[in-house]
């Protein structure tokens, strides 16, 4: 950590109030959507997730940073967050895998965030008033100044960010072992466990840009179809691909904006939640199974699909699959053809969790057997 104290910062909402801290990372000033993660461990997988793009990570446990940082849990290729927000920001790294201070990664990569405020508070704060616009700067002490550029700058609801996230070329994740399947992935903020997961599985993933359209799909020679996590307004994204899939009867599986694109593309709705879910301890059943999963979740939209009876669209009779025990939220969506088939699946949160949990690893073996044609 630097010898120096960390020069005063500000935290300013779009409706007025104002957090006085420290500055965190890279001096500046930078704009996004506050929202909360409630992770106690897991900050730089969370770092680097692209669904977090354009948005200022508040983290409700109060000491951040004690692990450092390390080469092997980048989720992507970059960090994705907007700014940064902790409370106790710890004075030194202690860890045996960590390669680097987080303060010092959050300066190098441009990130600016604040430290040494009230997260509960702010916290409390959004949960009452819903997740909202905010400003952090170490170099503007006016916080009327700063509100101004505040109200300035985009909502996310309406916002079209996948593309802004997506890779610009395909690439290769080849299985490990023996390969049973191909699986097409559209990149709409993937992050990197989940095509190694299905490489563990023996699936080759071609990692495709999120503009790919279904030719682009068939010529990887896929077995199935997977939309990836990813941020923004579901209800701006074009689902003419994902309903071109399903009209050609190609396995799908979805996981978060994937799950939400699905919805849509089935004739659901979409919504924007108060203040969302995320971290990594939602409770979620699974209405298959009647098992409750312990689930990580990062998601601030969800799917408007009725909880009581089943749907039927132009593919078949959709269901819902999942719920959220703590708000009846919609948790994920099932397709099964007029003969009970399953066709397609997708869930809201995140089976590919790193740090964890890991109770929802199993929709990958899920994935494989439908390809496999054994659903």
């Amino acid at each position: 950590m630097p010898s120096h104290a960390p020069a005063p910062a500000i935290l300013v909402l779009e409706d007025g109030r104002v957090f006085r801290g420290r500055s965190y990372g890279a001096a500046g000033e930078t704009f996004g959507e506050a929202v909360f993660n409630t992770g106690m461990t897991g900050y730089q997988e969370t770092l680097t997730d692209p669904s977090y793009h354009r948005q200022v990570v508040v983290m409700t446990a109060p000491h951040i940073g004690n692990t450092g940082v390390n080469g092997e849990d980048d989720e992507s290729r970059r960090i994705w967050v907007a700014g940064y927000v902790v409370r106790d920001p710890a004075r030194r790294t202690s860890n045996w895998r960590a390669t680097r201070d987080l303060a010092d990664e959050l300066a190098d990569q441009g990130v600016v965030g604040i430290s040494d405020i009230d997260t509960r508070a702010l916290t409390r704060h959004l949960r009452e008033r819903g997740s909202m616009r905010c400003g952090i700067s170490s170099t503007e002490s006016d916080p009327q100044a700063l509100l101004a550029r505040v109200l300035e700058q985009p909502a996310m609801k309406g916002a079209d960010l996948a593309g802004e996230v997506s890779v610009d070329a395909a690439y290769v994740v080849p299985a490990q072992g023996d390969k049973r399947f191909t699986v097409a992935a559209l990149d709409l903020g993937i992050k990197g466990m989940t095509p190694e997961l299905m490489a563990q599985r023996g699936i080759e993933v071609h990692v495709l840009p999120a503009t790919a359209t279904l030719d682009d799909i068939r010529a990887t020679g896929a077995d199935g179809v997977f939309f990836s996590n990813g941020p923004g307004d579901p209800a701006t994204a074009d689902v003419s691909t994902l309903q071109a899939v399903l009209a050609a009867d190609l396995p799908y599986f979805g996981i978060c904006f994937g799950n939400q694109l699905f919805g849509r593309a089935l004739g659901f709705g979409t919504y924007k939640l108060k203040y969302g879910h995320r971290g990594i301890n939602q409770p979620v059943m699974d209405r298959t199974t009647g098992k409750v999963e312990v689930t990580a979740h990062n998601h601030g939209f969800a799917v408007d699909a009725p909880l009581d009876r089943p749907t039927t669209t132009p593919y078949g009779e959709a269901t819902v699959s999942h719920v959220c025990l703590n708000d009846d939220v919609v948790e994920g969506l099932e397709l099964r053809a007029a003969d009970g088939r399953l066709r397609a699946f997708s869930v809201q949160y995140h089976p590919e969790a790193a740090a964890g949990p890991h109770d929802a690893a199993y929709l990958f073996d899920r994935f494989t057997s439908l390809m496999a044609g054994d659903l």
